[in-house]
């Protein structure tokens, strides 16, 4: 951590060398460049319409969640080698039949679906590439590494995940990049008013990634310490998410003849940190391999995560639905663990329907205990999207069916539907 800490500082003090050296060399101009970068000032614009309806067991009420979120703000250009971004949210609920916080007791006829009502100032970042083949990010941001599966912005939610952080990227080697993280607050999807919207805490993520012709090998380490939280406890205490996890991910293809034959191998390595009430050490194992042939891609794989009985390998930062079903049943690893083997179809076109893209996907999944003998239960995904323009749609739809042998009940048998307009400038 203490070279983590001094890395990050050294960086920010050579770049506030070199923002003042340039300073000297703009002086005759600064009106100038200042006024051009300005000018190239970029708006951002999200806009997000979104139908969700959830059929779970043991409720008697479906969740019907009609939710509208707007994003806007804007990106400067570049004035002594430095930009600024902000970005305002509004997620506002057309329709409150549903549970937006399970943590807390309001609503609690419905399923949870954790979109709650937020006005936030969504990213506030500064942005500085003084230092050659370098970037320096200092503010609350987006931060999406790898497949998103240890870090990412969860933008399935209408309400992102961003960080308070400071960010170094550096490549300047071929072929290398090094990725660097100091972040001390999470912004997550229940928004500014629960009890559980920001996590608070110093953390240090390393990722340093090298492309080469086969693929690209990654090795990461993510150090997180998390603050308590009053009135959290059990499995809501955010210290049950201080963790370090060192680990490695290789991703690549390759064609052979017409087909592309693609190929996914990742292992972690979990133990839990001082501040967590929980000590444990977990594994994790991902394999996939996938077939492209023009706009067909077979894929099939393996993903498991380890538990010891008590806790299972955790990811507090991950985009959770893009893992393990989108019935999203599992986006806390039970304490026998979770094996997730899984096959899925895909298909993309173009120039169809007068849109510019379609696809259309189908996804299988079993789900078992890693540690003992014991089912889960399976899920059907199902997904349609078509994008045009500025604009994209999609029709999203899961079914997680829990498994009648399973002595007890880990997730619900739960149905899950989605329709979605997006418009993004």
């Amino acid at each position: 951590m203490k070279a983590v800490r001094t890395t990050i500082t050294t960086t920010t003090a050579l770049l506030l060398l070199s923002i003042i050296s340039s300073s000297q060399a703009l002086a005759d101009d600064s009106s100038g460049s200042l006024a051009a970068a300005l000018e190239q000032t970029k708006p951002l614009v999200d806009i997000r319409l979104r139908y969700e309806e959830v059929e779970q067991t043991g409720f008697v009420d479906n969740a019907h969640a009609e939710t509208l979120r707007v994003r806007l703000g804007a990106e400067t250009g570049k004035f002594l080698d430095t930009s600024v971004l902000a970005e305002g949210e509004a997620m506002i609920r057309l329709d409150r039949d549903y549970r937006p916080d399970n943590a807390v007791a309001t609503y609690t006829r419905f399923p949870i679906v954790a979109d709650p009502e937020n006005y936030v100032l969504n990213r506030l970042s500064i942005t500085n590439t003084s230092l050659p083949q370098t970037s320096l990010t200092i503010g609350r941001q987006r931060m999406n590494l790898d497949d998103q599966r240890f870090v990412g912005s969860s933008n399935w939610r209408q309400n992102e995940v961003t960080f308070d952080a400071v960010r170094v990227v550096n490549k300047s080697v071929a072929n290398l990049t090094v990725d660097l993280t100091f972040l001390n607050k999470v912004h997550r999807p229940y928004g500014v008013d629960s009890p559980q919207g920001t996590y608070k805490g110093d953390s240090y993520l390393s990722n340093i990634a090298y492309q080469s012709p086969i693929g690209k090998l990654t090795a990461f380490a993510y150090l997180l310490d998390f603050d308590p939280i009053a009135g959290l406890t059990g499995a809501f205490d955010p210290r049950r998410g201080s963790t370090s996890t060192y680990g490695g991910r290789f991703v690549g293809s390759q064609p052979v003849g017409v087909a592309k034959i693609g190929y996914v191998a990742s292992y972690a390595w979990q133990k839990s940190r001082d501040g967590n009430p929980v000590k444990f050490s977990n594994d994790y194992y991902l394999g996939e391999l996938n077939f492209t042939v023009e706009n067909i891609k077979l894929a099939a794989g393996e993903e498991i995560m380890q538990g010891n009985g008590t806790v299972g390998f955790t990811t507090p930062l991950a985009t959770l639905h893009l893992f393990e079903g989108w019935a999203d049943k599992f986006l806390t690893t039970p304490a026998n663990g979770i094996k997730d083997p899984y096959g899925s179809l895909g298909w993309t076109g173009s120039h169809l329907l007068g849109l510019d893209s379609l696809a259309a996907s189908a996804i299988y999944r079993t789900f078992e205990a890693e540690r003992v003998n014991v089912s889960y239960g399976s899920e059907w995904d199902f997904a349609l999207t078509g994008k045009w323009h500025h604009y994209a749609a999609l029709l999203q739809y899961a079914s997680y069916n829990a498994a009648v042998s399973t002595p007890v009940a880990i997730a619900r048998s739960t149905t899950k539907f989605w329709a979605q307009l997006e418009y993004i400038w």
